[in-house]
């Protein structure tokens, strides 16, 4: 894996201090975990996702697409009916750097009404710093991560997808994986694995509020 891959995974202090307002790391004194998902809901992975975290009493936010929302507005219910939580994701999941402001506060604040929450992760995590104040209007927390698990990305195989999480889990980690069906195939290998090593090493999962 290459340099750039690794600060993906876990950016560097330096990157996380060019975005002020936002979280990276929650800090806790509690053995505790904030695993995330981003890009869904969709009905051939996200029911997955919800069985397999019930399986080890775990919980998790759920970052998530407006325009998926709309489509699958019974698998985002479940979602909250499950004890998980959500965030708005923007509507489209467009990259940042292809919107000027406007268009790209539209569609975050399109995505608002379907998703009501005070939670933002900005798509594909990437956002112009000097927009962080404008969304801290909008929303209490812009949550960025501690851990990036690379599921996405067909170039990194399922092992490294668990070692990328497991070997950088600490006390208040925001763990990122993907509800997608880009990430399915390394995603459905990997989370199970972590859940197990979680529960093996005494950590307790937790939603962000």
């Amino acid at each position: 894996m290459n340099m750039s891959s690794k600060y993906k995974i876990t950016p560097p202090s330096l990157i996380r201090k060019l975005f002020p307002g936002t979280i990276w790391r929650v800090k806790t004194n509690e053995k505790a975990l904030f695993i995330t998902f981003d890009d869904g809901p969709v009905p051939e992975v996200t029911p997955w996702v919800i069985d397999c975290l019930k399986k080890y009493n775990a919980v998790a936010t759920f970052f998530c697409v407006g325009d998926n929302v709309r489509k699958f507005p019974e698998i985002f219910k479940s979602l909250t009916d499950n004890g998980m939580a959500v965030g708005n994701h923007s509507f489209s999941h467009k990259r940042p750097k292809r919107l000027n402001k406007k268009d790209f506060f539209e569609d975050v604040d399109k995505c608002t009404e379907f998703v009501k929450s005070r939670l933002f992760r900005p798509p594909h995590g990437k956002i112009r710093p000097w927009w962080t104040s404008e969304l801290k209007k909008r929303f209490d927390k812009i949550v960025m991560w501690d851990i990036l698990s690379l599921d996405y990305d067909k170039n990194v195989t399922e092992e490294e997808v668990v070692n990328n999480v497991i070997t950088n889990i600490r006390h208040g980690s925001v763990i990122v994986f993907h509800d997608s069906l880009k990430a399915w195939d390394r995603m459905k290998y990997a989370l199970p694995i972590v859940l197990e090593f979680i529960v093996e090493k005494g950590f307790k999962t937790k939603i962000i509020k």
